[in-house]
């Protein structure tokens, strides 16, 4: 999976980078078929915000979270994402009902 990481009002340094970077790989376990990740970390006075937009086969998904600390709002972010990317695989799988039998009334 790539990950574009940017910063706006802010310094991207190789620390931020790197815990975003392995905190987002951790989606790839769940649905293999995430293609790449744009992920924007911004401050605004005193909340520090990260959003991205997650591009999997199929669709897009997108979450944000605003936190006091940045390395909380990223986590809280992997999180949601997390949620989404198990939402959006079950309602991929459970598109198709079991073929050769009809449901019982």
């Amino acid at each position: 999976m790539q990950i574009n990481l940017i910063g706006q009002h802010l310094e991207v340094t190789s620390a931020l980078k790197s815990y975003a970077n392995t905190k987002l790989q951790r989606l790839e376990r769940h649905f293999d078929y995430v293609t790449n990740a744009h992920v924007v970390l911004s401050v605004e006075k005193l909340r520090q915000k990260a959003e991205a937009t997650v591009y999997v086969s199929g669709g897009n998904l997108h979450a944000d979270a605003v936190e006091g600390d940045m390395y909380a709002a990223i986590d809280a972010l992997a999180e949601k994402l997390d949620r989404q990317i198990k939402r959006y695989k079950e309602k991929m799988s459970d598109h198709h009902e079991k073929e050769g039998g009809l449901k019982a009334r």
